[in-house]
C-alpha cells in the first residue's frame, strides 16, 4: 500500500526501509496497480486497485485503494507509473517475507481454536512460502547471486539455501511474536483477508482488502491489520492510520455500523496500536478521498503528473523514467484533454 509509516519514518531517520515491506503483489507493483483502472467486479480477482479489461492495457483509474491513495499523497508521478503505466517492480525480501506471514496467519484460523498453536504455526511458514513460490518462481532469483546471473533461474547454492534459511528463520519469528500480542484461540474472525468496495454518494468507488474483521456478541466490529514492521513513532503514524480509517469508511458505508476499534499490529516491534473512530473522522477522510480523487482526475485528463521529490525517492523502481534523476517517463499512453480544449494526443511528458 505505497510506504508504510514506519517506512517513511525509516528513511527520516536515514535507517534501511523501502516500499512493500508488508506484502508483495498485493496492493503494491503491477497487480495493485491493474487493480486501479479496472471497472466493477474484477477487482476481487486482479487485486485492490485494479479494473475492467486491466490486463488489455492502459487503463484511466476508477477507484481508489488505501494503497494507491497513498502513493497519489507521495508523488503523483509514482501513481502514474503504478495505476497508469504499470511499470514492472522488483520483488523484495522484505515484502515477500510480508507475504507469506499474512498468508499464515489468515489460515491459521482454519484449525480449531485449540490447534492455534506458535508451533503450529511456525511450521506453516515453509508451506506458505513453497506455495507462493510455486505462483511466482521468479521470487526465487531474492536469494540466488545476482552477480553470477542465476538469478531466476533456479540455481540455489549453498551460499542461497542459508540466505533462503535465514529469511524463513525471519519470517517464523515474526509468527510466533504476533502469539505474545493476540490469543488467536480466544478469536473467531468474522472475515479474514475480506474484499470491501464501495461506492460513495459522489460516485467514487472504493475497494481494498482487510486483513482481519472480528465482531462481538454485541455487534461491535474491530478492523484488524497486521503490520510486518515496527511501529512508528506517534509524529509518523497518521499514514498508516488513514489507512485503518479508509477501511473503515468503507465499512461503515457497507453495514451502517462505524467499526468500534481499528487495530494494528506490529510484529516488527511488538506494538498493537488502537484508535476508536467516530462518525466525524470518518466524513474527514471521506473528504479528503474526494479532493484527492478530484486531482487524480485531473491528471489524467491532463497528463500532467509531477514528481514530489522526498528521501523515499532513494527506494524507487522508477528512477530511470523521472526526470528528478534525468529520466524521461513513457509516452503518455492516455488521450489529453486540455482544460477547456478537445482531445489531443500525448507525446513524452515534459520534464518538470
Amino acid at each position: 500500500m505505497g510506504w508504510s509509516a514506519e517506512q517513511t519514518e525509516a528513511v527520516t531517520r536515514g535507517e534501511p526501509g523501502g516500499p512493500g515491506t508488508d506484502t508483495a503483489g498485493t496492493g503494491t507493483g503491477e497487480a495493485g496497480a491493474a487493480a486501479e483502472a479496472a471497472g466493477p467486479g474484477t477487482a476481487a480477482s486482479a487485486g485492490p486497485d485494479a479494473g475492467a479489461g486491466s490486463g488489455d492495457g492502459p487503463r484511466a483509474p476508477v477507484a481508489l485503494s488505501p494503497s494507491r491513495a497513498g502513493d497519489f499523497m507521495q508523488c503523483p508521478l509514482l501513481y502514474r507509473f503504478r495505476v497508469i503505466d504499470r511499470l514492472p517492480e522488483k520483488p523484495s525480501p522484505a515484502a515477500t517475507r510480508g507475504t507469506v506471514v499474512h498468508a499464515v496467519l489468515e489460515r491459521l484460523f482454519d484449525a480449531p481454536a485449540a490447534e492455534r498453536t506458535a508451533a503450529g504455526a511456525r511450521a506453516m511458514v515453509p508451506g506458505e512460502w513453497e506455495k507462493l513460490l510455486a505462483k511466482r518462481p521468479e521470487l526465487a532469483g531474492l536469494f540466488t547471486d545476482a552477480a553470477s546471473g542465476d538469478a531466476g533461474a533456479g540455481a540455489f547454492d549453498d551460499a542461497a539455501g542459508e540466505r533462503l534459511a535465514t529469511w524463513l528463520a525471519e519470517a517464523e519469528a515474526l509468527v510466533e511474536r504476533w502469539f505474545t500480542l493476540e490469543d488467536p484461540t480466544r478469536l473467531e474472525p468474522a472475515d479474514r483477508e475480506l474484499y470491501v468496495e464501495t461506492v460513495l454518494e459522489s460516485g467514487l468507488r472504493l475497494r481494498g482488502f482487510i486483513d482481519r474483521v472480528d465482531v462481538a456478541p454485541t455487534g461491535e466490529v474491530r478492523i484488524v491489520d497486521y503490520k510486518t514492521g515496527k511501529a512508528p513513532r506517534p509524529q509518523f503514524a497518521e499514514g498508516a492510520l488513514f489507512q485503518m480509517k479508509f477501511y473503515a469508511l468503507v465499512m461503515w458505508r457497507l453495514r451502517g455500523v462505524v467499526p468500534r476499534r481499528l487495530q494494528l499490529v506490529y510484529l516488527g516491534s511488538g506494538d498493537v496500536v488502537t484508535y476508536d473512530p467516530g462518525e466525524a473522522d470518518l466524513r474527514g477522510v471521506e473528504r479528503k478521498l474526494l479532493a484527492l480523487w478530484e486531482a487524480i482526475q485531473r491528471a489524467t485528463a491532463t497528463g500532467d503528473w509531477r514528481p514530489r521529490p522526498t528521501k523515499l525517492c532513494g527506494w524507487c523502481d522508477h528512477q530511470a523514467h523521472c526526470p528528478e534523476f534525468g529520466g524521461t517517463p513513457p509516452v503518455y499512453p492516455l488521450e489529453v484533454r486540455p482544460p477547456d480544449g478537445p482531445v489531443v494526443p500525448q507525446g513524452r511528458m515534459e520534464q518538470i
